[in-house]
């Protein structure tokens, strides 16, 4: 652990140091929020006829593999017009609009999602995470929806400690003792983290031009394709955090992983995907899969762990 400097200070939570690594990685609708937004999709009547239906993020998860079921005739891009960074009546974007709309849900006493709880306690102790959804927004779009998270959930004690931990972590792995104010630390720590949006045009090029990742894409079917979006994106944010460790010396502490989702199929593509190949390329890691797709269970259903460490609380 490392040494309580000899002038205290008060604002910096200098018990970090003998905290181990919890990273977390979190799907952002039915599992942090339950959003409004809707996907626009055609479904069959007995007769065989099609008509447009309006679907929620849920229901989806459920009928994107029905046969009843089918894109309109402008494909995905209409499907899901509603979840890209399109400008709403207000001159806002939508999906901000929404956030704001299903936090005051919760705030009425709604349920939030499976996983509202957990991205608090991650911001509370100021651990690393990322957001990866299916939905188009830029990066700055999911990472300005957690700062509106941090306003209006964290009660003022919780940024408090937030803040305690945040200085905490910047002395401890980053050896500093002068700090910028709240707005520049907590800046600091939204930038460590990740936000991908996988079906936004910039991820897809990254994806893309991935030696492996890109040949694969190719090759999947259209069903298939937003868990191998998922999966390239939680392994970008696994060599994230093996990079930051490395240069800040902390590998050889207990590193663990964990990802929640409320889709199944996603949730299977993931817990193959960290058996057959994470598992292997960071051995010293331990991963952690939730299923929050059962609204019964407040918490989800763990589904595999890779390595011999539970995630308490997720």
């Amino acid at each position: 652990m490392a040494e309580v400097p000899e002038i205290y200070r008060s604002d910096v939570n200098y018990d970090v140091a003998t905290r181990d690594f919890k990273f977390y990685i979190f799907d952002w609708d039915d599992n942090i929020l339950h959003m409004p937004t809707k996907i626009h999709l055609e479904q069959q009547d007995g007769n065989g006829d099609w008509h447009p239906v309006e679907v929620s993020t849920s229901v989806f998860a459920l009928v994107r593999t029905d046969p009843r079921y089918r894109m309109p005739p402008g494909g995905r891009a209409e499907a899901f017009r509603e979840f890209q960074d399109v400008v709403d009546d207000s001159g806002g974007l939508s999906f901000i609009r929404d956030t704001r709309a299903a936090l005051a849900r919760v705030k009425a006493g709604e349920k939030p999602g499976p996983s509202f709880e957990t991205l608090r306690k991650t911001l509370r102790e100021g651990r690393i995470f990322a957001i990866v959804t299916a939905r188009g927004h830029e990066p700055e779009t999911l990472r300005e929806a957690v700062k509106i998270f941090i306003d209006e959930v964290l009660t003022p004690d919780e940024r408090t400690a937030m803040m305690r931990s945040l200085r905490g972590y910047r002395w401890w792995l980053d050896k500093m003792t002068d700090f910028g104010t709240d707005e520049e630390e907590l800046d600091y720590y939204l930038s460590m983290c990740r936000y991908h949006a996988v079906t936004n045009p910039g991820f897809f090029e990254q994806l893309k031009s991935d030696d492996d990742f890109g040949g694969r894409y190719e090759m999947a079917s259209g069903s298939e394709r937003p868990e191998l979006a998922k999966e390239f994106a939680i392994r970008d944010f696994v060599e994230h955090v093996f990079h930051v460790l490395k240069r800040t010396g902390g590998l050889g502490r207990s590193v663990s992983v964990g990802f929640s989702d409320d889709d199944a199929g996603n949730v299977r593509a993931v817990s193959n995907y960290i058996k057959e190949e994470l598992v292997k390329r960071f051995q010293g890691f331990k991963f952690v899969v939730y299923d929050t797709s059962d609204p019964s269970l407040d918490r989800g259903r763990k589904v595999t762990v890779a390595g011999q460490l539970a995630l308490p609380g997720f």
